[in-house]
């Protein structure tokens, strides 16, 4: 046992311990409110500032890599089973850019055999060209109400689209979470505004609202606002900061990036992103579906 977990702990240092690894969820209270895409073009564009940037995808349908006009035949599951090499299952989809899915295996992490977390870790640990930043998608739809990654993870961006019906459920979305696990920090990005107004106007009054009732402290990511650009790069499929780098919705995604790469690191993080899968591994299995939903 002891021997299991000193080469656990190895592999994780391998992967999670280099210096200035940034590990940030990207959720959302509903599906529509451009999650994805912010994801994809947040990984594109801190890829053309040099980062190596991998997505852990969450999604089946509508996910990171068709952004990019890549398909994603394979799943991190299929590693932990050992059916797949993780290169076999990693998808290039720009330079700098790989998206790893994980539709299956987020959704049996809390099940894990020993035999399977051993080749979960070899695998992560093994990857050649570490990450600078991991950028976790998170499924709107986790049978445990939230996602375990999600959960792990020390920065959560929640994104909330600009209508009554979505800023509801992201405010849901925090609640339930915040009551859940005691999660007392997230960061709101405003998709789809007419102006930098609405969008700071929208995360005004989520953020009060949350402090007045003792929920959480949210802080505000930025906005990205109405852009036909958008919907002629997904026609493309591509990121919009590669097909229309001067749109309004490409200036305003790549200033996001740009600011989460100089976020303060979380105090949990000191100690290395060793400490996010083993928080990811214990979590796991320990997530309580009626606490999460109770919220």
């Amino acid at each position: 046992m002891a021997e299991y977990h000193a080469d656990q702990a190895a592999g994780l240092r391998r992967l999670f311990g280099q210096e200035g690894l940034r590990v940030i969820t990207f959720a959302a209270g509903s599906e529509g409110v451009g999650k994805t895409i912010a994801v994809a073009n947040v990984a594109a564009a801190m890829a053309r500032q040099g980062k190596e940037v991998l997505v852990l995808d969450e999604n089946t349908a509508g996910n990171v890599a068709a952004v990019f006009g890549a398909a994603a035949k394979h799943d991190l599951y299929h590693v932990i089973k050992r059916d797949k090499r993780l290169a076999e299952v990693l998808v290039n989809v720009a330079p700098g850019v790989r998206v790893l899915p994980a539709a299956r295996a987020v959704k049996k992490l809390g099940k894990l055999a020993r035999g399977e977390q051993e080749a979960l870790i070899e695998s992560l640990g093994a990857m050649e060209h570490p990450a600078d930043v991991i950028l976790v998608d998170a499924s709107t739809d986790h049978p445990l109400g939230f996602s375990p990654l999600g959960l792990a993870t020390q920065e959560t961006v929640v994104v909330a689209a600009a209508s009554g019906a979505a800023i509801t459920e992201a405010y849901a979305l925090i609640k339930k979470v915040s009551l859940g696990y005691e999660r007392r920090h997230f960061r709101i990005l405003v998709n789809k505004v007419k102006s930098a107004a609405d969008g700071e106007a929208i995360h005004a009054n989520l953020a009060q609202l949350a402090r007045t009732r003792g929920v959480a402290l949210l802080d505000y990511v930025g906005h990205v606002p109405l852009d036909d650009a958008l919907r002629h790069a997904a026609r493309l499929c591509q990121p919009v900061v590669a097909a229309y780098p001067e749109s309004a919705a490409a200036s305003a995604l790549r200033a996001i990036a740009n600011d989460m790469l100089h976020w303060p690191p979380a105090e949990a993080e000191a100690g290395g992103l060793e400490q996010f899968v083993q928080q990811l591994l214990h979590l796991s299995q320990r997530i309580d579906p009626v606490t999460i939903h109770a919220g």
